[in-house]
């Protein structure tokens, strides 16, 4: 996989997770690649990506990391967003709240999922259009989840994956006559570093962070990428149109919202 070589890329929140990754997956489709977050610095990525430390809360330290990233690079093809708050203290004085009914949810999850993901997300993205929209070209990746569409979790989740997916609906609308392509990607149930210690998922049809990489990889090389824009993708489902498999060599199976 060493279709990117020509294009730079940015990845948020990422740290660990998805985000580390998608920065992985996209390294190693041979894309520049610069990754922020606030423990970045300790991140386990490749040695050729970039680390940023960014608090994605604070908008100074945002406009930085893409000064930085334009210092250095000039441009920027790529963007993934996938800095997210709320999955924090999911336990409090002995109670787990993350699944508790809206009105005993504590009122922080609130605010973490709004402010350190959905606008996360909309600030960088202000960011990067500025650069895409003079280039005439670009990738916007929002990561996603069924949560926008079905109730998985708990009600801020529900309600901050839905704006997620409003926000790259209405942000595609406006910079299609520019060139720049948003989509909305929706990772299945991903072996992250919390899914593994948790040991209570059934991995059977699971995928690994560097999978969500690889799946905007082969959507950032196609030269017909715009025909998606505005469109909620599954990760899974573009392994098989793209033809690309995970890191153990198989292909996922596609969720539905069914299975959900």
């Amino acid at each position: 996989m060493t279709q990117l070589g020509d294009q730079v890329a940015l990845v948020t929140g990422a740290s660990r997770g998805v985000g580390r990754g998608v920065a992985n997956g996209l390294a190693e489709a041979g894309a520049q690649v610069f990754a922020t977050g606030r423990s970045i610095a300790q991140a386990d990525l490749r040695s050729d990506v970039t680390k940023i430390v960014c608090d994605h809360t604070d908008d100074l330290a945002v406009a930085e990391a893409f000064r930085q990233l334009k210092m250095s690079a000039g441009r920027l093809d790529i963007l993934v967003n996938v800095a997210w708050g709320g999955y924090e203290r999911m336990v409090e004085s002995g109670q787990f709240t993350f699944v508790a009914p809206f009105w005993e949810q504590p009122s922080w999850r609130w605010d973490a999922m709004i402010t350190a993901g959905v606008r996360a997300g909309f600030i960088a993205s202000q960011h990067a259009a500025r650069m895409m929209v003079q280039a005439q070209r670009g990738l916007i990746v929002n990561i996603s989840s069924w949560a926008a569409q079905k109730y998985i979790g708990n009600t801020p989740y529900g309600i901050s994956k839905a704006a997620t997916d409003k926000m790259t609906a209405d942000t595609a609308h406006e910079l299609r006559p520019h060139g720049v392509t948003v989509v909305s990607l929706y990772p299945g149930l991903v072996r992250t570093e919390s899914v593994l210690v948790a040991g209570v998922f059934d991995l059977s049809n699971s995928e690994s962070p560097e999978f969500i990489g690889r799946a905007v990889a082969a959507l950032a090389a196609d030269p017909d990428v715009i025909r998606h824009t505005g469109s909620v993708l599954v990760a899974a489902a573009l392994a098989q149109e793209y033809d690309f498999t995970d890191i153990d060599g198989r292909q996922p199976r596609p969720l539905t919202l069914e299975d959900v």
